[in-house]
């Protein structure tokens, strides 16, 4: 009787949220040749690879809000994978973060196209506002921040993200909320390739960081100017209205992965779903 209950509940998932087989191939068949190339080597008693691992994590984030554990019922009732426990499961995806961060950054240079990019930041919390005081994955004012967007105060991280025009993430940083979002920004831009414009919000005004931006990377720093200073000029306000929503479309890509509600015990978990999340991303808009 549980059995048939479980199999109808996978029914169920796929019919709801059908899985993309040419999705699922594509991301293993590039998370393994990546592996590969990493020479990353496993141990030969696993039952399980590195990249079917790595494979169920994105799957989480793609299909499952980042629930580790509902991916691994449902994958292994659809026969994609074979049965395996979640604590197992985390123990060998925690071992893999330092791959998973790797490939994040190798995957945004090899799909990242065209000289146009956006950033942003999105929160990512820890707990509710009023269990702060007591939330042992994060300690301290410092992550406490407050989203102008939804007009409401959290606890937790700043996730400061580049992207190109299609969506597709080339930089990152996770950060506590409360720090100003031009902390990162240099070292965010510092890697994209010459001539580059980076389209930001209001949030991003600063003479010196346009001015830095342009002098150590010859990258434009864009910011959308307030009503009471200094206008953009027409072509900067034509690219502004042209690429912020595609941003915007990226947030709502991330809070559909649950990333604002990841069910975590700790900050280096958080990190390893946002991680995760941000791989769904990059294979979903060079896909699609």
């Amino acid at each position: 009787m549980k059995e048939f209950a479980r199999i109808e509940f996978a029914n169920k998932i796929q019919r709801d949220n059908p899985m993309n087989d040419t999705y699922i191939v594509t991301v293993y068949t590039v998370i393994d040749d990546t592996l590969r190339t990493m020479n990353y080597r496993a141990d030969s008693r696993s039952t399980m690879s590195a990249a079917e691992i790595l494979l169920v994590a994105v799957l989480s984030a793609k299909y499952f809000q980042n629930h580790h554990e509902r991916a691994l019922g449902v994958l292994y009732r659809l026969r994609y994978i074979r049965s395996f426990s979640i604590s197992r499961f985390n123990r060998r995806l925690h071992a893999l973060v330092d791959c998973l961060w790797d490939m994040s950054y190798v995957l945004g240079e090899l799909f990242a196209q065209g000289r146009v990019f956006m950033i942003d930041t999105t929160p990512v919390l820890a707990c509710k506002w009023t269990r702060r005081k007591r939330c042992r994955k994060v300690r301290g004012a410092a992550y406490e921040g407050y989203c102008a967007a939804k007009d409401e105060h959290f606890c937790g991280w700043h996730l400061h993200l580049v992207c190109d025009a299609e969506g597709v993430p080339m930089a990152f940083e996770l950060l506590p909320a409360r720090w100003d979002e031009l902390v990162p920004v240099q070292h965010l831009l510092a890697n994209l390739p010459v001539g580059s414009r980076v389209v930001a919000d209001k949030g991003y005004i600063s003479y010196k960081d346009e001015l830095l931006a342009y002098l150590h990377g010859n990258v434009r720093l864009i910011p959308k100017y307030r009503t009471n200073m200094r206008g953009n000029s027409a072509e900067d306000t034509q690219l502004i209205a042209q690429h912020r929503r595609m941003i915007e479309t990226v947030n709502s890509q991330l809070e559909k992965m649950g990333l604002q509600h990841l069910h975590t015990r700790t900050a280096a978990g958080t990190a390893l779903k946002v991680l995760a999340s941000l791989v769904a991303l990059t294979f979903t808009n060079h896909i699609i």
